[in-house]
């Protein structure tokens, strides 16, 4: 595995070329073009917030849109890098056969790209934050760390099911379905302490505020964006280490698996 480490720092200036390729397909004869970012979100984030924050939310909550947004934007690169991902080997076929390089740039390239797009849309959020009113705190100085977190964990996430993909093209459409149910798991447009705190099914007592975080990756990482951004602070620590701890477990084990059926693309793909 370290050997393909090496192999892929080598070949960076083409995962470089690969994630611009995929920015200028993406906004290829588009009127607004990378404008889109910032567009996107903001009107996604005007329909939660009247649906959920207004229609069905909590009245109480102050500024909605804040806490929405400062969700949405990491889910929607989440999912952006997943469901892109998935279909990054077979997608790129005519190149996996005929010309040699690091497999796992395709399916890479991907989530840097959708990175890139999330970082760019992050200053909207953030200048939305003080027109709102919403005081900035030290804490953005650690936002740093919920992103690495997520990128570990869905280049993990996306290695492991762009190699499923390619063997088992319905892959796709059962991430597509899964996703969906993926999100509303996710403490988006509820927060996790709308939750009972003790939960009976089949005889056992749980509480689902707890076994939310442990076994949703996701779920953390969403709370420490809204930690930093709308509560101006950082809790559940000890969650966000564990994810951490996850999402190093899921990128090795992801990359393993990825390069353990890697020499079959060329005849499956």
């Amino acid at each position: 595995m370290i050997q393909h480490l090496k192999e892929l720092w080598a070949y960076r200036d083409l995962i470089y070329n690969l994630v611009v390729r995929d920015l200028k397909v993406r906004y290829k004869n588009s009127l607004l073009g990378i404008l889109w970012s910032w567009l996107n979100p903001l009107l996604m984030m005007l329909i939660f917030t009247f649906v959920f924050g207004y229609m069905w939310g909590d009245q109480a909550v102050d500024n909605p849109h804040i806490r929405f947004l400062s969700a949405l934007l990491p889910w929607n690169f989440f999912t952006g890098a997943v469901m892109g991902g998935i279909p990054s080997i077979v997608g790129n076929s005519h190149l996996v056969k005929k010309v040699y390089f690091p497999r796992e740039a395709l399916p890479i390239a991907v989530v840097l790209s959708n990175l890139v797009n999330f970082l760019i849309s992050l200053p909207v959020l953030l200048l939305l934050i003080v027109i709102s009113g919403v005081p900035l705190t030290g804490w953005v100085l650690f936002l740093p760390i919920p992103i690495l977190i997520q990128v570990t964990f869905t280049i993990g996430m996306v290695l492991f099911l762009s190699t499923l993909e390619v063997f088992y093209r319905d892959t796709h459409m059962m991430m597509d379905v899964g996703m969906q149910a993926w999100f509303f798991l996710t403490p988006i447009v509820y927060t996790y302490q709308r939750l009972p705190e003790t939960f009976q099914l089949l005889g056992i007592t749980f509480n689902p505020q707890v076994w939310l975080f442990r076994l949703n990756p996701m779920a953390s990482i969403i709370n420490t964006y809204q930690d930093i951004l709308y509560n101006g602070t950082l809790t559940r620590l000890d969650f966000l280490g564990r994810t951490a701890v996850t999402a190093f477990i899921i990128l090795v084990f992801g990359y393993w698996f990825f390069l353990k059926f890697s020499r079959r693309f060329g005849e499956m793909a």
